[in-house]
C-alpha cells in the first residue's frame, strides 16, 4: 500500500483531531479505574520540539501518553495498525507516521518523514521497543528515536511508563487497576552529534528509561515496607 494513501492531509484540522484524541484518551484511562501521576513534568514543556521516547508495556501506553503529554504531537507507529478498522482511519486522518520495521528502505522514507515533521515544529513521539513487551521488563531498543533526533538536532526525551503493563498486561483483555506513573527524564541535547552516534544514543536512551523504571521500583517496594499509621 502507498504511503501517501497514510499521510493524506486532514479534513478537520490537527489540533481538533489531537483533542479528540486526548478525549478518548482521558475517558480510557478513567473507564479502567487508574489515575496517571506524572513525574518532572517540567521537562515536558522545556523544548518546543523534541522526539519524545517511551517503554512499551501496554495496548493502554498509547492512552496514557496522549492524556498526559500537553502539547500536540505526531506518533509514529507499526504500519500494521492502519488496516484496523477505526485504528487506521483515525491515525490516517489525523498525520500520524506509520513505520516498516521489516522494510530497511521503507523505514529509512518514514523516518525521512518524521525529521521533516520536526524541522516543520511537531514534536514526535516515539515506542523504540517497536512493540510491547511479552513480560514487563525492558526489551532491546530499535535506533528510530535516536535517528530522528540527531537527523533534526533536536533534544531527545526518556520516558518511563510505570503500572502500565500491570493494569493491561499482554495477552489479557481485563483492566487490574493500579498505580499509573509517567516518569519524564532529562532531555538528552543532541546538538553535534552525527547520525554515526545513532547506536551510542540509543544506549543512552535505554539506559536512561531503565533507571527511571528502577528508581520507580525502589520508591514503590520503600512505599510498600512503610507501616500503615492508624488513629
Amino acid at each position: 500500500m502507498d504511503r501517501w494513501r497514510y499521510a493524506r492531509p486532514c479534513s478537520i484540522r490537527p489540533a481538533a483531531q489531537h483533542r479528540i484524541a486526548q478525549s478518548w484518551a482521558r475517558a480510557c484511562v478513567w473507564i479502567s479505574g487508574c489515575h496517571v501521576t506524572v513525574r518532572g513534568a517540567e521537562r515536558l514543556t522545556r523544548y518546543p520540539v523534541a522526539v519524545y521516547a517511551a517503554n512499551h508495556t501496554s495496548y493502554m501506553d498509547t492512552p496514557v501518553i496522549f492524556s498526559s503529554l500537553p502539547f500536540q504531537f505526531r506518533i509514529l507507529a507499526k504500519k500494521e495498525l492502519w488496516p484496523i478498522a477505526f485504528i487506521g482511519w483515525y491515525l490516517n486522518r489525523s498525520g500520524q507516521i506509520p513505520i516498516d520495521t521489516v522494510n530497511t528502505h521503507a523505514t529509512l522514507s518514514s523516518l525521512g518523514i518524521g525529521a521533516k515533521a520536526l524541522r516543520a515544529g511537531m514534536p514526535l513521539f516515539v515506542f523504540p521497543e517497536g512493540g510491547r513487551t511479552q513480560t514487563g521488563e525492558l526489551q532491546p531498543f530499535l535506533s528510530g528515536a535516536a535517528y530522528l533526533a540527531i537527523r533534526a538536532q533536536v533534544p531527545l526525551v526518556p520516558i518511563a511508563l510505570d503500572g502500565v503493563y500491570d493494569l493491561l498486561p499482554i495477552h489479557t483483555h481485563h483492566f487490574y487497576p493500579g498505580e499509573l506513573t509517567l516518569s519524564v527524564g532529562e532531555p538528552i541535547d543532541t546538538r553535534g552529534m552525527s547520525v554515526r552516534q545513532t547506536e551510542e544514543l540509543t544506549e543512552r536512551l535505554r539506559a536512561a528509561i531503565a533507571a527511571m523504571l528502577e528508581a520507580g521500583n525502589t520508591r514503590g517496594a520503600a512505599a510498600s515496607e512503610t507501616p500503615a499509621l492508624h488513629a
